[in-house]
């Protein structure tokens, strides 16, 4: 097996296809590339010009969902999907929650206070993190809440992709100075800290702060 994964670190989602390689032990190549000005070669395996893209030898996969299950499929043990129908269901739910909803929110947080200043070399735009504060997270952030109730995990009460896709999104939100306010969502704070505890988590987590560090955030 001969894996390459494209895509910068920074992004949530190349970070939620990493979390997945480190948690099933699966060795594999890093190219960082950055999700701007991508090649010829670049789109024509990925036409949405998007990243991540994981290639196995001459398999060519787009789409961080797209990945993860494939990698599921390779390497099954330890299991990061639910094996019941509707455990599984919930768990790709969440993932598309994360992907689709909470990174609207974290990535304001990000793009903002990070990227606009290091990367874009512009003034950041207040209103957006604001907006994602006040309006786009709060709901989504007390939908969480109340779904982990006294579980420790989102899903069947064990770690998994739900838990992976939605942790990915908030590393972006703390990088951008954001937070889960402990006051008003004790839960779900409580298992932020417990999967960005996680050793797959922690170890890219410090790298990309040394990244931001040395890019001169």
């Amino acid at each position: 097996m001969s894996l390459k994964l494209s895509g910068a670190s920074l992004s949530p989602f190349v970070r939620k296809v990493r979390v997945v390689l480190v948690e099933k032990n699966l060795d594999y190549d890093h190219d960082p590339i950055m999700p701007f000005a991508l090649s010829d070669e670049y789109a024509a395996k990925h036409p949405l010009k998007k990243i991540p893209l994981l290639e196995d030898g001459d398999k060519v996969i787009p789409d961080s969902t797209a990945i993860c299950a494939y990698l599921e499929a390779i390497a099954p043990a330890p299991a990061l999907y639910p094996s019941d129908a509707y455990d599984r269901a919930r768990a790709l739910w969440y993932e598309e929650l994360a992907d689709d909803g909470i990174s609207g929110g974290t990535g304001a947080f990000f793009r903002e206070n990070v990227l606009a200043s290091l990367v874009f070399k512009r003034e950041s735009d207040q209103k957006l993190v604001v907006q994602a504060r006040d309006e786009t997270l709060p709901p989504l952030f007390t939908y969480l809440e109340k779904q982990l109730g006294d579980q420790d995990y989102l899903v069947g009460n064990a770690f998994s992709i739900a838990d992976i896709a939605v942790a990915s999104q908030i590393v972006n939100l703390h990088h951008g100075q954001g937070d889960v306010d402990a006051d008003r969502w004790p839960k779900l704070n409580q298992w932020v800290e417990r999967v960005h505890g996680r050793p797959s988590f922690k170890g890219l987590i410090e790298e990309e702060k040394a990244a931001i560090k040395a890019m001169g955030g």
